[in-house]
């Protein structure tokens, strides 16, 4: 028997044991992060969908009890201008889900559509469109991500239901993963402009420290800056990353320069890795002091200290599409990986008319 579970149905102790053993498994799909999503309703509305089986081939194992075979933690972004909402509302799987190792096709075809059928019941935020952001390799699972779909006969003005959109359409994106086992041979992967960049950094004065909640602050204004120079997408508020720092869910490292703050990182962490969620730095202001390069590897240095083999950059964008970030994430010896998104779209024209706006705002 297979069965789709919803919040209450899931065992926590289940839960976590499948994210700590899963090679698919981080941080954004624990109890903590859902917890952590879910203790900001004015910015998301998160969501767990679980499966779980009694296979034959598992029955040795388990016999008849239910062992939680996959898991997927998200949030449906919130917007508080109801028109932004309605244009922008969209479910987003951090990481992609969560699925035991020798997972089956149908376990995760049931998973994803339990997820669809859980969109649907959002009535009034139903979102446009279902995005797996996956940190991991997802390929032996594509056909069943693909195949999910459902096979919608409706008149155009009828009610579109989540269970009747199509399967999850697999699209290309880039990221690098830092090989962080061995620190000596971390710094040789570095490019000689890095290691240069760093060295010159240091014998200047550069320190990085753990900041007080005031130094959060000083970097946010400095993040919040870039995104409106640079990277023209919109920004959560600074109530998000004070709550990731008050309540312990997010680390932060700060570069600071004759006292002052002129950088630094966010970042989680799991059992395995160090994932770079956001990185800013007055690059321009202290052209000799490479604040976003020290934070940068500052982050790496830490998977390394604390006895992580991985440190994840999170994201390097499309293949054969020019992006600054890439360039500048390739010069610190990660290995290129391309596992991909895979998205859902429920409706078309708002999904096209947003993939538009962004590409306004960028230029």
């Amino acid at each position: 028997m297979i069965k789709v579970l919803t919040y209450n149905e899931i065992d926590r102790g289940e839960w976590s044991r499948l994210v700590h053993t899963s090679a698919t498994g981080t941080w954004f799909q624990t109890p903590e992060a859902y917890e952590f999503f879910e203790s900001m309703p004015n910015l998301f509305r998160s969501f767990v969908v679980g499966v779980a089986s009694n296979l034959p081939s598992l029955q040795g194992r388990v016999g008849d009890r239910l062992l939680l075979r996959g898991v997927c933690v998200g949030y449906v972004t919130v917007e508080k201008n109801p028109i932004k909402q309605y244009f922008t509302r969209r479910a987003i799987i951090i990481g992609g889900p969560c699925f035991a190792d020798d997972c089956t096709a149908e376990e995760v075809e049931l998973l994803m559509n339990g997820l669809k059928e859980l969109m649907s019941e959002r009535i009034n935020g139903a979102p446009i469109y279902i995005e797996t952001r996956n940190f991991n390799d997802y390929s032996k699972w594509r056909n069943a991500f693909e195949h999910c779909g459902g096979h919608p006969r409706r008149r155009p003005l009828l009610p579109f239901r989540w269970k009747d959109a199509p399967g999850f359409e697999y699209k290309k994106h880039l990221n690098f993963h830092v090989d962080c086992t061995d620190k000596e041979k971390m710094w040789e992967r570095l490019s000689k402009t890095r290691q240069k960049q760093i060295r010159r950094a240091m014998r200047s004065g550069v320190e990085v420290v753990e900041p007080a909640e005031e130094d959060v602050k000083k970097w946010y204004a400095i993040l919040q800056e870039m995104y409106r120079q640079k990277v023209k997408l919109p920004l959560l508020p600074m109530d998000f990353f004070l709550n990731a720092y008050r309540s312990g869910n997010a680390k932060y490292l700060m570069v600071k320069y004759n006292g002052e703050v002129i950088g630094g990182l966010m970042f989680e962490m799991d059992e395995k890795s160090v994932y770079e969620w956001y990185v800013c730095g007055l690059d321009s202001a202290y052209e000799r002091q490479y604040p976003s390069v020290v934070a940068t590897y500052a982050g790496m240095e830490y998977a390394n200290a604390h006895g992580r083999r991985c440190c994840d950059l999170m994201g390097a964008g499309e293949p054969g599409v020019h992006y600054g970030v890439r360039d500048f994430k390739e010069r610190f010896g990660g290995e290129l990986v391309e596992y991909g998104r895979f998205v859902c779209v429920r409706e078309p024209i708002l999904y096209k008319i947003g993939v538009l706006g962004v590409k306004m705002m960028r230029g």
